[in-house]
């Protein structure tokens, strides 16, 4: 009874912040709801041949509504609202995950703060809201990123740090409705991250800098007007 008491108020509570979002379907909105359900529930390997046998859909359901785009961060921002406290920052860190194979899209080696090295793989982009009072970090969205591979699916001259900066920059907007602050580790200590963010959006940055970082007060006396270097 106490299970089925928790699943109803799960039920309901995805019901709910569903029939906020914008832009669902009556169609997708029950299929979403049976797919988050089905995984609240899910015992065993998760693959659309379980779900077929365990949902209420069939195999090639569940196939044809995950190649379908679904909104995780508006999802996300509406249960963190219903569910967390008001005092909120943003954190975002990449995570290394394990892959093999040659024909994954975005393979390519990845630095792994496990191994303490680069490994063959993928990695995603976490982008979490972490709830001060709760002392908890709940998932906002996942982004995976490209590799170092010049391929037609990974082309690009940006850097991994200009990946990043840009997956904040494009979900500025959403992301400054749950947190103004931003929190990231030393890795982004580097001049794109922090002009990019602090130019280009209105959030505020946290960032512990490197080791080996040497501060210096900025000169704001007067300059030589002769030749030379300046002083800074």
């Amino acid at each position: 009874m106490i299970s089925l008491n928790a699943f109803n108020r799960g039920k309901s509570l995805v019901e709910a912040i569903l029939r906020n979002m914008s832009e669902l379907k009556a169609s997708r909105f029950s299929a979403m709801t049976k797919i988050l359900l089905l995984f609240l529930s899910f015992r065993g390997r998760a693959n659309f041949n379980q779900f077929g046998r365990q949902g209420e859909l069939c195999e090639k359901s569940y196939r044809l509504h995950f190649e379908k785009d679904f909104n995780w961060l508006e999802f996300n921002s509406l249960l963190i609202e219903h569910s967390c406290s008001d005092e909120l920052i943003i954190g975002f860190d990449p995570s290394y995950i394990l892959k093999s194979g040659k024909h994954t899209p975005c393979l390519g080696y990845f630095y792994s703060g496990v191994a303490s090295k680069y490994i063959k793989g993928l990695e995603i982009g976490n982008i979490s809201a972490i709830d001060i009072k709760q002392n908890t970090a709940y998932h906002l969205e996942a982004v995976q990123s490209p590799s170092n591979k010049k391929d037609k699916l990974c082309t690009g001259d940006k850097s991994l740090v200009d990946h990043y900066a840009q997956i904040v920059l494009e979900r500025s907007k959403e992301l400054e409705k749950v947190s103004k602050t931003l929190v990231v580790d030393g890795y982004f200590a580097k001049s794109k991250f922090v002009d990019a963010i602090t130019e280009d959006t209105n959030m505020e940055l946290i960032c512990r800098l490197r080791d080996d970082a040497n501060l210096n007060y900025l000169y704001g006396g007067k300059q030589n007007t002769g030749r030379g270097r300046k002083r800074n």
